[in-house]
């Protein structure tokens, strides 16, 4: 029998989060501590493999004693001995205000718990007024796959992550423009089919306000039908190839409307082939 090495143990740390002791392994981020102690730290960044930005969204900024700034919980890793408030005045008060700055400018309508946040932190993303610019832009459809809907897109950069060196390694978006006109765009800005996009949809997989949807969703909503509360979910694994990719098929109507993958899956880590993600039609084919 060939011995396996285990590597080096990681160790334990002790800290503090609204005064109650946690311990967590070393490595672990704030927000990995606070969800693990049950506390609800809003953040849009949080799950899959990337590597939270930490500048981001803000939206999970908590205060550390001894920090003259608040800082992302989301990229923060945990040391021995910190004292960290997740609901003073001062949290409640900077997210807020992000709420507030995002929702008047992009459209939350189908970002989870958004609204949630919104009524928890008394946000009025209105009090900008009518003129406040917005990021009104018509959905790219330019495929048969999936949409691309940049009125809702709050320029987190998670898809860039995955279409790069920490994902499919594509690179076939980035970031253009500056300020307020700054766009998750294709070079040259040409249909999707044209460009360097392979089209294996990890993008949408890592989307937290649904600027990036399947196009089953997006026909779906468009036509009212889309009803995520009556979709059952399938664990199974990818047929198409060898490798044997977890699969989670979601059903609703007896029809599988798009297909998402497991983030702690160790094989996958929440990346699928354009044949895993989109080559489902065959299942239920009724010929």
């Amino acid at each position: 029998m060939t011995a396996v090495p285990l590597g080096i143990p990681r160790r334990g740390l002790e800290f503090t989060i609204d005064g109650e002791p946690v311990r967590v392994t070393e490595g672990s981020t704030i927000l990995d501590a606070c969800l693990a102690a049950g506390k609800d730290v809003p953040a849009l960044c949080r799950g899959g493999p990337l590597t939270p930005g930490g500048d981001a969204c803000r939206l999970c900024v908590v205060e550390v004693e001894g920090a003259t700034a608040l800082v992302p919980a989301c990229s923060r890793r945990a040391e021995p001995g910190m004292d960290v408030r997740t609901g003073t005045e001062r949290v409640r008060h900077s997210r807020r205000i992000v709420l507030e700055l995002l929702a008047s400018s992009a459209d939350l309508s189908t970002t989870p718990r958004a609204a949630e946040w919104i009524k928890e932190y008394d946000a009025r993303p209105d009090r900008f007024g009518p003129d406040a610019a917005r990021l009104d832009e018509p959905p790219k459809v330019d495929n048969d796959l999936y949409v691309r809907d940049y009125g809702k897109c709050v320029l987190c950069r998670r898809c860039v992550d995955a279409c790069g060196d920490e994902g499919e390694n594509a690179f076939a978006i980035a970031v253009s423009g500056r300020g307020f006109g700054a766009r998750i765009a294709v070079e040259h800005d040409v249909p999707l089919t044209d460009s360097a996009c392979v089209f294996c949809g990890n993008c949408i997989d890592v989307c937290p306000t649904g600027a990036l949807s399947f196009r089953s969703e997006f026909d779906r909503r468009a036509a009212g039908t889309w009803d995520e509360a009556s979709q059952t979910r399938t664990d199974t694994v990818c047929a198409h190839c060898g490798v044997g990719c977890d699969l989670t098929l979601h059903v609703q109507d007896n029809e599988v409307v798009k297909v998402t993958t497991p983030h702690e899956q160790a094989v996958t880590q929440s990346s699928l082939c354009s044949k895993g993600r989109f080559g489902y039609q065959h299942v239920q084919n009724r010929d």
